[in-house]
């Protein structure tokens, strides 16, 4: 059986070492960095989303900025308002909470954010940065699933890993980053032909496309990394990932559990980009 990668527990050692860093500030005279949450409408699962960070924000001494509107923001009104936390000195991340209403463009919204302020690391900027190897903000869930393969202990350089989902927030960057480690990369998508072949093969496998059990057990070679990204609720409410995690855990390695895998890992990700920005800033 594989051995699972407890997220939750690597995310609170990392939160534990930002709030040494933050008292650190602090006791030097700096101020605490500041992040700047937008929340728009009330999406249940966005809700959640935003209550942990929030909460990750207490956890680590990191001063959260609440802006809670409803769906009938105009997109103007939306702009205006992130151009006020650009300006403002005492943000160092602002973080736009999707899905957006349907009248907001949310490729606009994400390239006003100011790119050193853009702690999701979604913007065109930190994405470029990172396909020259030349990282500043690091897109969130990506840089989670790193720290979560650098964790296992085992070699990173040289492996197959094959990503299947090929989203602009998930898939392209976390090849990115792969690419970064040194492996040998393969992204599968909607048009890939044989996506059950591409995965047999890979040493490291990361599945993030939001359908559940799309990735079959039996497609995993044995001793494969598995890391699931996908969280998707049942009618039954059980939460589960993209992964067949039973039958995956029996050829794998290493696997995530879903939840408590790489949700975390995100959450953490963001607070330490959020330092980054406040301990480049002064």
């Amino acid at each position: 059986m594989a051995k699972l990668i407890d997220g939750k527990a690597i995310a609170q050692e990392i939160k534990n070492n930002i709030k040494q860093q933050v008292n650190q500030r602090l006791s030097e005279g700096r101020r605490a960095p500041g992040l700047a949450v937008i929340l728009i409408g009330n999406d249940p699962a966005s809700e959640v989303y935003v209550r942990n960070k929030r909460k990750a924000c207490e956890e680590t001494g990191i001063l959260s900025h609440a802006h809670n509107y409803d769906n009938s923001i105009s997109e103007t009104e939306l702009l205006d308002l992130i151009q006020q936390l650009n300006d403002d000195p005492t943000v160092d991340g602002i973080l736009v909470q999707s899905p957006l209403p349907s009248h907001i463009d949310e490729e606009k919204v994400i390239e006003a954010i100011a790119p050193d302020k853009d702690v999701d690391g979604f913007h065109p900027y930190n994405i470029g940065r990172l396909a020259v190897r030349q990282p500043t903000l690091r897109s969130c869930t990506p840089y989670g699933v790193i720290k979560l393969l650098e964790h296992t202990g085992e070699p990173i350089r040289g492996q197959h890993a094959v990503i299947v989902g090929a989203s602009n927030h998930v898939g392209r960057p976390m090849a990115l980053e792969l690419l970064i480690k040194g492996c040998t990369t393969t992204v599968c998508h909607r048009f890939t032909q044989d996506t059950s072949a591409e995965v047999a093969r890979a040493d490291i496998v990361v599945v993030g496309v939001g359908k559940p059990g799309l990735v079959k057990g039996n497609w995993i070679k044995p001793g494969a990394i598995v890391i699931d990204i996908g969280i998707n609720r049942l009618d039954s409410g059980k939460l589960v990932g993209d992964v067949e995690f039973e039958a995956a855990s029996e050829r794998a390695s290493w696997i995530t559990p879903v939840p408590g895998g790489v949700g975390p890992m995100t959450v953490a990700a963001l607070m330490e980009n959020t330092l980054v920005s406040a301990n480049n800033r002064d």
